[in-house]
């Protein structure tokens, strides 16, 4: 198999650039459902906002799944102060360390879009004797408004409040076939699964059995994949790999991942996406990540009867400033790929 660098490169960075924090990610999943239109796919919404795409199989006797997320880390207006800044609580895990000095966009419920900076409520090293030393968490930050406000009551005016979403800017930049960016967690993998559907759709090839792409909308805040279709027999979670100390997974791998906080996955299933990455020589890691879980923790803890794996493209400094490789990206079309053909 090979995908479509172009078109999965420019997916990518579209949808990177689309806002979509947990909660809130309506503006994602239409593109997705237009994308998915135009490969000759439908692409159906449940209640609870998920997408659903079907792949008829030269078998449709059994069904598997795919999933990733499209929901990302994100923040919420938990306050507004007296001179008219904004307090925030965080969607999701980023580290809010790396938050300091950030732009960002807030969501009003009426649809206006303000714009901000996220700031150390010690923000000036010409002012603030601790400008250096102050911890960075929400209760020792703040954001500053790009609008001439003095007062909450300035801040209420422009239709800001609490509960409003805050969408962190994640600053997409393509250069040397590396991908930084905020957000990659998971947009590359579901760049990654519309990679192979696009290969699926221009060749005329339908996977071994029935296949359905699960694109969840709220993995970061443990519940993306907790509704299966009954029909789905096993899950392959699509997410990133993490790289670190302990780790053997860099930005050119695509992770197979033996185990998380959730427990081992299915050991049969592990089993066949190492054989299957050696069979087709593609450069892959195994990798255990006592911090993460998956669509398929999600999906296990709510009860459904499958058996589970995760793989997914090798990504640097997670919840932070993030970046990948398009090598990993291939490497995970490639197995998913072969997982789907069998």
């Amino acid at each position: 198999m090979q995908a479509n660098k172009t078109y999965v490169l420019e997916l990518l960075k579209d949808l990177l650039m689309t806002d979509s924090p947990s909660g809130y990610t309506s503006a994602a999943m239409a593109k997705l459902s237009n994308w998915a239109k135009e490969l000759g796919y439908n692409l159906e919404t449940t209640p609870k906002g998920t997408g659903i795409i079907t792949l008829e199989g030269e078998d449709n006797s059994r069904t598997i799944g795919l999933s990733a997320h499209v929901d990302t880390l994100g923040a919420m207006v938990r306050s507004i102060t007296s001179k008219g800044t904004l307090k925030f609580t965080l969607v999701g895990g980023p580290i809010a360390a790396t938050l300091d000095g950030e732009y960002c966009t807030i969501h009003t419920r009426d649809g206006s879009l303000i714009s901000g900076t996220f700031l150390s409520t010690a923000p000036s090293s010409h002012v603030n004797k601790d400008a250096h030393t102050q911890a960075r968490t929400p209760d020792t930050m703040e954001i500053r408004l790009d609008a001439p406000v003095h007062n909450k009551q300035d801040v209420l005016d422009l239709g800001i409040s609490v509960g409003d979403f805050i969408c962190i800017d994640p600053k997409t930049t393509l250069i040397n076939d590396f991908v930084k960016s905020r957000f990659i967690d998971d947009k590359a993998s579901v760049a990654c699964l519309y990679g192979v559907m696009a290969y699926l759709s221009e060749n005329k090839l339908k996977p071994k059995y029935k296949t359905k792409i699960i694109l969840s909308v709220y993995e970061e805040v443990g519940h993306g994949a907790s509704y299966l279709p009954s029909d789905i027999e096993e899950l392959l979670a699509v997410d990133m790999g993490c790289i670190g100390e302990d780790l053997t997974c860099t930005e050119f791998d695509v992770s197979i991942c033996a185990k998380d906080s959730s427990g081992p996955y299915d050991y049969g299933m592990v089993s066949k996406l190492i054989d299957l990455s050696k069979a087709h020589d593609l450069k892959y890691a195994v990798d255990i990540y006592p911090f993460y879980g998956s669509d398929v923790s999600a999906a296990l803890r709510s009860g459904n009867n499958i058996k589970g794996g995760l793989i997914g493209p090798g990504v640097h400094a997670s919840h932070g400033m993030e970046r990948t490789h398009y090598s990993a990206l291939e490497n995970t079309m490639k197995l998913v790929y072969a997982y789907l053909i069998g």
